[in-house]
């Protein structure tokens, strides 16, 4: 557990805890300080007197709905900085006679708006800081991922992908490889050894031989906590026989030499005879060609005519 340390509110904090009812007065409590609460409600009620309990009483009710909050651990300095400003912002009203019945209740609910807006970024939302106690704890949240299977044949290129289905921070993240050999399926972390030379969140094996079998184990960490570890099981396969291989090469230049019969579509050219047997088929078009032929068979007749008598009578 790790207490939060802000300069005298955490002393302060503990004796609240005791004297103030510390399940109204948490998140109060963890990120404002004893001397600020006070001064608060000395300007609102005065020095002393029943006034100065009233405020106190009417501060504590204010953010009872705030007792058990549970925020992100990585989120302690927003939350701090809007407590300042909230202090900041009541002594103000205070300053200028306003009434803390009013104050404390619209300071609380825009508290409250404030945690509703803080987001959660990554695995980390497992270490929790809670303000019933101001300290953090760490839930219980998988760090490890299930073990992947990866199958290889011998001398082919495994690889590995350190990759989680959740947002990561974008700095001060690093990737830790291990390995487990001797064909072990694992995720017991006494069996691995680190990688030194591995880095990034991807990993290649190339060629694959039969030592590599084994699992392998990736770890990543912010700000050098984990955040996560991935395992990939690694089964590497003999490579096929020698005479089966050049089978399979034979085969394939067999298949690449076979011609392959290609279909394609080709314009219909009607006959005379199909033209003038199909009454769909005279298309306009069609009739022109007809016309045209016709009418040049007409002109070579003619043609062939008058050739053939102009020959006969020259000859006689």
């Amino acid at each position: 557990m790790a207490l939060l340390a802000q300069d005298s509110a955490v002393p302060c904090a503990l004796v609240a805890l005791t004297v103030f009812r510390a399940p109204a007065w948490a998140c109060l409590i963890c990120f404002t300080s004893y001397k600020e609460r006070t001064r608060i409600c000395q300007i609102f009620a005065g020095i002393q007197g029943p006034e100065l309990e009233k405020c106190q009483e009417a501060f504590s009710s204010a953010f009872a709905d705030l007792a058990d909050i549970e925020i992100n651990y990585d989120e302690r300095s927003h939350l701090h900085d809007a407590f300042t400003q909230m202090t900041h912002s009541l002594q103000e009203i205070a300053a200028a006679q306003g009434s803390f019945n009013i104050a404390f209740p619209d300071a609380a609910e825009k508290m409250r708006k404030v945690i509703m807006k803080l987001k959660g970024g990554f695995q980390d939302v497992a270490r929790r800081f809670l303000c019933y106690g101001c300290y953090s704890k760490a839930c219980n949240f998988p760090l490890d991922c299930p073990v992947q299977d990866l199958t290889v044949t011998r001398g082919q290129q495994a690889k590995f992908s350190c990759t989680v289905n959740f947002q990561l921070p974008k700095e001060e993240i690093t990737y830790s490889w291990k390995f487990a050999g001797g064909g072990l399926r694992t995720q017991d972390q006494s069996y691995f050894r680190d990688i030194p030379r591995a880095q990034g969140y991807l990993a290649r094996i190339r060629p694959v031989q039969p030592t590599h079998s084994g699992t392998f184990s990736c770890s990543i960490l912010h700000d050098q906590r984990p955040v996560a570890r991935l395992y990939f099981f690694l089964n590497v396969t003999s490579a096929p026989p020698r005479g089966e291989i050049e089978l399979q090469v034979s085969f394939r230049k067999v298949l690449r030499w076979a011609p392959k019969e290609t279909e394609t579509l080709e314009p219909w050219r009607p006959s005379l005879g199909e033209l003038l047997a199909r009454p769909e088929a005279l298309t306009p078009g069609n009739q022109c060609l007809l016309a045209a032929l016709a009418a040049v068979a007409s002109a070579s007749a003619t043609l062939m005519v008058w050739v053939f008598f102009r020959w006969y009578f020259k000859g006689n």
